[in-house]
């Protein structure tokens, strides 16, 4: 497949990482599903339908996203095109519902990972199942494939990551400077909107004036994120729930897609081919933004990232 190159007429990271916002595509109807969780919370996982023998494949979505996301939309329509099924799920308190425990999502939560997979897995029988995430969502999809090694095999066979935050330190620090600020004071608009609805149905969770102070990710998830989900701090849960330390240790065909200008995370933090399992193929176009992408002529089109992930996933294992 021909790889990625930004249209002349959207130069920069920026511009490539927001435009996708302006011509997003509308995603097709979905069955949504409610899943109880094992510790007796709830997801919310739609669905679009195929063929019964057709691939299966499930997104994991970034930080605040969702099934309407621009890049889940792009997914389900070239899906519904290739006549594959899709599954997206979505994390705790992402689908428009706030979920019924104490706690969120996480970057790395690995182990909500497994019991999706394990889930759809199951009920897909022998046929082919494959795995993408999305920002946070591949970042955990990674952590998860490098926790699991050989044992994640039986599950899928083969997954995807794109602009994953591999690096949670370089990225937090890195979106807490300059022009970046812009996407920090957006993921904060919503992730203290649901926290406090959070605080409202279980007083003293976290402390309510360091959250409405926080103003980058760092003292937000130092605040909040930490707390909820059993780390010390902001340092302890971005050091302990960075996936690349996890990459030597991945078995399955993986695809691992960052542009070098991606806003969220400096190229020199991306992983090289020496800190890489055999099984991990690095893909690091010069631009494409965060999870932009943007290809065609003004005003452009999302096409280019669906049909990447979707040529990978059929020829990684043929």
């Amino acid at each position: 497949m021909t790889p990625y190159r930004a249209p002349a007429w959207l130069p920069g990271g920026h511009a490539q990482t927001l435009w996708p916002l302006a011509i997003k595509p509308t995603a097709p109807p979905y069955r949504r599903q409610r899943w109880a969780a094992p510790d007796g919370d709830f997801i919310d996982v739609d669905r679009l339908d195929g063929r019964p023998d057709a691939p299966l494949l499930v997104l994991f979505h970034g930080l605040e996203g969702s099934s309407r996301s621009h890049y889940a939309a792009a997914l389900a329509l070239a899906c519904r095109r290739a006549g594959w099924r899709l599954a997206l799920p979505h994390f705790r308190g992402c689908s428009g519902e706030l979920n019924l425990l104490p706690r969120a999502y996480h970057s790395g939560d690995s182990a909500e990972i497994d019991w999706i997979l394990r889930r759809l897995a199951e009920e897909n029988g022998q046929r082919p199942l494959f795995a993408a995430g999305v920002s946070l969502g591949g970042n955990a999809l990674l952590k998860w494939a490098g926790e699991r090694g050989d044992a994640a095999a039986p599950l899928v066979r083969s997954i995807a990551s794109i602009c994953a935050p591999v690096d949670l330190a370089a990225c937090g620090h890195h979106l807490a400077r300059g022009f970046n600020r812009v996407y920090t004071r957006h993921f904060l608009t919503s992730l203290k909107a649901v926290s406090l609805a959070r605080l409202q149905r279980f007083p003293g969770l976290f402390d309510e004036t360091r959250l409405r102070r926080a103003v980058n990710l760092h003292q937000f998830d130092d605040a909040v994120t930490a707390p909820l989900h059993g780390f010390a701090g902001a340092d302890d849960y971005w050091r302990r729930a960075s996936s690349k330390p996890w990459l030597p240790h991945i078995r399955v065909p993986a695809l691992v897609l960052n542009a070098r200008n991606d806003p969220f995370l400096p190229a020199v933090h991306l992983p090289r081919p020496d800190q890489v399992a055999s099984a991990v193929v690095l893909e690091t176009p010069a631009a494409g933004g965060h999870v932009g992408f943007v290809s065609g002529p003004f005003p452009g089109n999302l096409d280019w990232l669906p049909q990447r992930l979707l040529h990978f996933f059929h020829y990684a294992t043929s």
